[in-house]
């Protein structure tokens, strides 16, 4: 085997997961994202389902493709009805999609408990569904619903709900383990059976990831000669989700050596998994293998040192062929050539003595809650102020908060909350022989976003363009929780300027302080001069 083709079922399988939406129109955004991966199939959905999906085959109709071919989602025939006469499948015979997927019964407990029919029926509705849509010009894909509980309940009749579908004219049968609740030596032996039975050039695979083993199980598959893998973008799905195709792809590419995409779409698939996310409205996982933040993220100083003189040693392959990067993480753990080679980055000079007063200063911080791997515009301006290359935006002469409460409010309910902040600081306007004083006071939500508008407001009149810089994630930690409402709080803030992404710390035993101090390093980051490396 030399390749394997992938089907994505994000659009229609993935958004069975809790919480997970998308508009006709994202979709639509989605099937183009995965087009210009490589994957050779996209599964929309069932074309009658919903308005939602019939209004996405609409227009997936006038999408031009160049490597996908999208699919249709149905079932065999209903117990009881011809195939002629089933309405869903006579939807999918008139729906523009070239290949249709079917999922049918595999599993006798199934059959009884569910549907209800004998095991002649059901195999007659394999076949007979199938049939159907090959005589009217589909290319048809079989999903074997429960495959892998039936095989190992009767292996025998599993393997002919299979061969039912492929002399009917299906050109891929693929087991499916839809509870998730197999084990890669059981893929293994039954992959194997249905490869002896049907070669290899018809079978594929559908694992769910209730055990975690979605991934596992499909590369088992796909070792016992499977040559068709589904999975959805980033394990997306029901339950636990589904197999993480992401995941699958890397593997089968990287560590099995198969052909499954070309190098150029390979570099895509860090920004393809990470704009799925962006569309679900959920932050990209960091942990999650080859595309997330931490794929390829070293801390320990041995780990850096190894990474440096031969990255094989850390690495399970070069991060950028799947358009990754590798982060060398600063802290306590760190050593004197990763600060350096941060500061380079950042276009800074500095000498082994400078060097070692950041390694002691992080360790400080670090004891005292900070933590920059999550914060890499405090660390540059960390690195800055050791460099000499640091400028404050401002000086500070106050601020403060209100937060008022009162006891009720409309029928009889609780008062609203009043938040507003008073903000005294001087500036140095670019030309400007002297500083100026500027006194601002804002209203907000909160505290915080009180604390914001006020900065801003002030700031603006002098440098506008800092407007633009958005608060795209804030996130606040107890780090001494055994202290209750006196804890230590470690705030972090992720903010954009809508081409790059950064993020600022503070720690303080308030709340709010400690958000001031992760606001004003966010914009006090985005005025530095421009990086260019030295």
């Amino acid at each position: 085997m030399s390749s394997v083709e992938l089907y994505d079922a994000t659009l229609r399988d993935g958004m069975q997961g809790e919480g997970m939406s998308l508009t006709a129109q994202e979709k639509i955004r989605v099937a183009h994202a995965l087009d210009e991966l490589g994957v050779r199939y996209i599964e929309a959905g069932f074309p009658a389902s919903n308005p939602k999906d019939a209004e996405l085959f609409a227009l997936l109709e006038h999408e031009e493709l160049h490597t996908a071919e999208i699919v249709a989602f149905g079932m065999t025939r209903r117990r009881g009805r011809t195939a002629a006469g089933d309405e869903g499948l006579r939807t999918l015979a008139a729906c523009f999609a070239p290949v249709c997927t079917l999922v049918g019964k595999t599993w006798g407990l199934h059959l009884e408990k569910v549907v209800r029919v004998s095991r002649e029926e059901n195999l007659a509705m394999i076949a007979e569904s199938v049939a159907f849509l090959v005589a009217r010009g589909k290319r048809v894909i079989y999903d074997a619903e429960h495959f892998f509980d039936g095989f190992r309940d009767d292996p025998g009749y599993a393997l002919d709900c299979l061969g039912a579908a492929a002399q009917a004219g299906a050109e891929r049968v693929v087991g499916c383990d839809t509870n998730g609740s197999s084990l890669p030596d059981q893929v293994t032996e039954a992959v194997s059976a249905a490869v002896a039975a049907l070669g290899p050039e018809r079978v594929g695979v559908h694992c769910h990831n209730d055990l975690e083993l979605g991934v596992a199980n499909t590369l088992a598959a796909v070792a016992a000669g499977a040559t068709h893998v589904q999975g959805t973008m980033n394990g997306i799905g029901e339950r636990t989700g589904n197999a993480n195709l992401v995941s699958i792809i890397g593997a089968l590419q990287l560590g099995m050596g198969l052909n499954v995409l070309a190098p150029e779409r390979l570099q895509r698939l860090t920004l393809t998994a990470h704009y799925v996310d962006e569309l679900l409205n959920r932050p990209p996982d960091a942990r999650q293998p080859f595309v997330g933040r931490n794929a390829f993220a070293h801390k320990g100083g041995l780990h850096i040192a190894g990474v440096r003189a031969e990255p094989r040693t850390f690495e399970i392959a070069d991060p950028g062929l799947v358009g990754n990067r590798r982060e060398l993480l600063v802290s306590e753990l760190a050593g004197r050539s990763t600060v350096v080679e941060k500061a380079t980055a950042a276009g800074l000079q500095l000498d082994d003595d400078a060097a070692a007063r950041v390694i002691e200063r992080v360790k400080a911080l670090e004891h005292a809650g900070y933590q920059f791997e999550a914060a890499d515009a405090s660390f540059e301006l960390l690195l800055r102020k050791e460099a000499g290359d640091y400028e404050p935006l401002f000086r500070l002469e106050s601020w403060r908060t209100i937060v008022e409460q009162r006891a009720t409010g409309d029928a009889g309910g609780p008062g609203r909350v009043e938040c507003e902040a008073t903000i005294k600081i001087w500036i140095h306007p670019p030309g400007a022989q002297e500083s100026v004083r500027l006194v601002q006071t804002a209203e907000g939500n909160g505290p915080v976003n009180a604390l914001d508008a006020a900065l801003r407001a002030a700031i603006g009149t002098i440098h506008p363009h800092l407007n633009e810089i958005e608060l795209v994630n804030y996130k606040v930690r107890i780090l001494d929780e055994a202290h209750g409402t006196s804890a230590t709080t470690r705030v972090l803030l992720d903010s954009s300027d809508g081409t790059r992404t950064w993020g600022t710390i503070g720690v303080a035993e308030n709340v709010i302080a400690a958000s001031w101090q992760a606001l004003v390093e966010s914009l006090e980051y985005a005025e530095q001069p421009a990086r260019v490396p030295t």
